[in-house]
């Protein structure tokens, strides 16, 4: 059996919202609550056989919808939470020091300005590094340590997040996203 991809659910304005299950879109395709559909990619869901005529029943669903409904106070200024499963997606499983490919269990949560020194727990301040870099710069900026940074911390913003948080996108729903997406130049100087 095959997976069936997330939905991305818009409101009915344009902006993501959230990615919703098959069933969840079912739901609201059947609550006469989309008020536009988006994507390019169709997903057929067949169900069971008619007793009376045999004919089997399916549902085409658009990869994109657009809901009539109160989604849209969720998107305004919504900054993902901070986890280190999100930082290891942002990063791309990366040290941000040195460029090696780690592992979620190998990455490591660094805080470019030391929270003894009054940096922050939040998205512009951590990075995802590897142990030995991790402990070789210690309690110290990265200037002070002699490290140079791979890219720069962002926080990022509701569609970014909604990239990251979606390993099986569709292409359709990839390209609708990025196009909400700021530009970024990431590489630090």
């Amino acid at each position: 059996m095959s997976v069936i991809p997330r939905i991305l659910k818009l409101d009915a304005g344009g902006l993501p919202v959230e990615w919703v299950d098959w069933r969840e879109a079912v739901s609201l395709y059947f609550t006469d609550k989309i008020a536009w559909e988006a994507g390019t990619e169709k997903i057929l869901l067949r169900g069971g056989r008619s007793r009376d005529t045999g004919i089997r029943s399916e549902l085409s669903i658009d990869s994109i919808i657009a809901v009539r409904d109160r989604s849209h106070r969720f998107a305004r200024n919504l900054v993902p939470t901070l986890t280190r499963r999100e930082l290891f997606h942002r990063d791309g499983g990366l040290c941000m020091y040195c460029g090696t490919h780690l592992s979620f269990s190998q990455m490591q949560i660094e805080h470019v300005v030391p929270r003894s020194k009054g940096g922050e727990h939040a998205w512009r301040n951590v990075v995802s590094t590897c142990e030995p870099c991790n402990r070789y710069k210690d309690d110290r900026t990265p200037e002070q340590a002699g490290m140079k940074l791979l890219a720069l911390p962002y926080e990022p913003n509701l569609a970014e997040w909604l990239i990251l948080a979606n390993r099986r996108i569709l292409a359709d729903q990839q390209a609708f996203l990025e196009r909400l997406a700021p530009r970024r130049v990431r590489v630090a100087s």
